[in-house]
């Protein structure tokens, strides 16, 4: 299970209000923090606070590569604020994400070969986000096509199914779960999978409940990664345990201890 560590982005007050003093302060500490709790990744997106997302999105892949040395997962709609960010990685980055629109592949599948990165493709077009998995699937098998023309190995391709709020869109989750076990027939090799976990929990009570259901759920449909709260112990517990369940690891009485200290 891939974890791609949510908390440095722009909507978040602290970050937000970071990334438009320039104070590094934060950043450090969360970059810091997710990456001890176990984050494979970390996610950064510069928001809407931004005067200049190019600028601030240099500025923020330079201040976390100041502290940590994971990879990057880098998250805007802007793609010149992603290029400019590949520029400045260390290591091989994820670009996060591009719908399946022919001029937005275009543009970031090239981008993604030149610098070596993985991609998030999102299973919607210009019309939104279908509401049942065989259309989900079909807009997945586009960037799947998309990505072979281009030259991304699909190795390097993650296919996000893209989970709604449940409060709004409770009839959309298992369609989700029927994508995320159809995916890996889309083609050999086959593209892994991602959620942005959060969303499946916005203004819902219960919150890390709902997200820790719906993960453990996902992981046994088959899900490879997650954007996600990494810093919440009962959603990491929740996650190793589905992986015993699930024969992925090897059970000990100390498994929960394992799992945690797994990249230590």
């Amino acid at each position: 299970m891939i974890l791609i560590g949510e908390r440095i982005n722009g909507m978040f007050r602290d970050i937000g209000r970071a990334i438009k003093e320039g104070d590094k302060k934060p950043i450090h500490e969360w970059a810091e923090k997710q990456v001890k709790a176990g984050a494979d990744y970390l996610d950064l997106n510069v928001g809407p606070a931004a005067e200049d997302p190019v600028k601030a999105m240099v500025w923020l892949v330079e201040t976390t590569q100041e502290v940590v040395d994971v990879p990057l997962c880098l998250d805007s709609t802007n793609y010149d604020a992603i290029e400019a960010g590949l520029e400045h990685c260390k290591k091989p980055a994820l670009i996060n994400s591009v719908p399946a629109d022919r001029p937005k592949l275009e543009r970031v599948l090239p981008m993604a070969k030149k610098f070596g990165a993985s991609v998030i493709g999102l299973a919607m077009d210009a019309k939104g986000i279908p509401k049942n998995a065989e259309n989900r699937l079909a807009l997945a098998m586009e960037i799947v096509a998309a990505a072979t023309e281009f030259e991304v190995p699909l190795e390097d391709l993650f296919i996000d199914p893209l989970i709604l709020p449940v409060n709004v869109a409770q009839d959309h989750a298992p369609e989700v779960l029927e994508t995320l076990r159809q995916v890996p027939l889309l083609s050999n090799p086959a593209p892994k999978t991602v959620v942005g976990l959060s969303n499946v929990s916005q203004k819902c009570v219960n919150r890390s409940l709902v997200d820790r259901t719906f993960l453990a759920m996902a992981m046994a449909a088959g899900l490879d990664a997650a954007i996600l709260n990494v810093c919440d112990d009962e959603l990491i517990d929740t996650i190793a345990t589905a992986r015993i369940i699930l024969n992925k690891d090897i059970y000990c009485d100390s498994y929960l201890k394992v799992y945690k200290g797994r990249g230590a």
